[in-house]
């Protein structure tokens, strides 16, 4: 009987195994690659300007997105290329920057260009719809009014603000109407900020890292209603200035997250072993669910063992207690030296 309750023991364990260890792959699948890449923020150098706000600082584990961008300064310029770095404040604003994830890994915004650039204000982009049809400037009629239909509340915290490279979502006069398209603030705009405005403002949700000369130069790029581009001579009244040079995104990818504690790039305590998570957890798992089992198994055996001792004794008890008492009788009927 023991034998049965120690080998239904080990079935129970060779089917709880597999399921603890698809249940670990399943949680781990959850999470997309570059969720474990740990970045070094001090290899981003081209920052924006410094200033008193929580923004300046990275976080360990906010989402990291790289943009490639081309573009032509000026007049006469060569066309550039560059990488432009941005984290996201995910602790603050996660509603705004889980839907700029899920569009950067759609690839949404890839070959899509800046729609709207205001030196000394603001650079636009993130509107699907603005894509060359030929040659540029010709494009979609919806341009700079496009996106996917699907908005999301407006997004505050008092630990974003407008500082110079911020992100943050364009909307219409609906506070809530913010889709996908977004704009870099080119220098500080806290005119934008909800304590500025009567409209409640407008959302940031992250900050460019390295790579901010790229949005100055496209941001002094002529446009359609400030033509020269320069810096010195600006059109007070320019609001809407598609570039005349096509200001292009050419891919917006996820890279990893901040690691500046190195936490993730070097993770504290180091396997021991070649052992894989997976058979760490069997082991942790596996053993004392293990050793409860055969203790069960045991307790079972040894009570069954006592149980069938105590039958077997129940059983012949009164047999010999009967063959006793016959003798006595017999004996005292018929002593033994007195004949029959």
């Amino acid at each position: 009987m023991a034998r049965h309750h120690l080998t239904a023991g080990a079935l129970v364990l060779v089917f709880l195994l597999p399921l603890a260890s698809s249940s670990l792959v399943v949680a781990e699948d959850d999470q997309p690659a570059w969720r474990s890449i740990g970045l070094d923020p001090e290899a981003w150098t081209d920052r924006p300007e410094t200033e008193d706000s929580p923004m300046m600082a990275s976080y360990t584990g906010n989402a990291v997105i790289e943009m490639n961008v081309s573009y032509v300064e000026a007049h006469l310029s060569q066309r550039e290329e560059g990488t432009i770095i941005i984290e996201l404040f995910e602790q603050w604003a996660p509603i705004t920057t889980e839907n700029m994830v899920a569009h950067v890994e759609s690839g949404l915004y890839d070959g899509i260009f800046f729609h709207r650039v205001i030196d000394d204000f603001v650079t636009q982009a993130g509107d699907p719809t603005c894509r060359e049809l030929g040659v540029y400037p010709a494009t979609s009629p919806q341009c700079g009014s496009g996106g996917t239909g699907e908005t999301i509340p407006l997004e505050h915290d008092e630990n974003l603000s407008h500082v110079d490279g911020a992100i943050g979502m364009a909307r219409s006069a609906d506070p809530d109407s913010a889709d996908s398209q977004w704009y870099i603030a080119e220098t500080e705009a806290h005119g934008l900020d909800p304590e500025n405005r009567d409209d409640e403002g407008y959302a940031t949700f992250g900050i460019v890292r390295d790579g901010m000369a790229h949005i100055r130069a496209i941001a002094l790029t002529p446009t359609t209603d400030d033509l020269t581009g320069l810096e010195e001579i600006q059109n007070p009244a320019s609001s809407a200035g598609r570039p005349v040079y096509q200001a292009q995104i050419l891919s917006m990818r996820m890279i990893g997250v901040a690691d500046p504690d190195g936490l993730i790039r070097n993770p504290p305590v180091e396997a021991q072993s070649e052992s894989t998570l997976l058979e760490d957890l069997a082991l942790v798992i596996g053993i004392p669910l293990l050793l409860v089992l055969v203790g069960i198994g045991i307790t079972l055996g040894v009570y069954g063992n006592t149980v069938n001792a105590s039958e077997k004794s129940d059983l012949a008890e009164p047999d010999g207690v009967m063959v006793a008492e016959m003798i006595m009788e017999a004996e005292m009927v018929h002593p033994p030296d007195e004949p029959a």
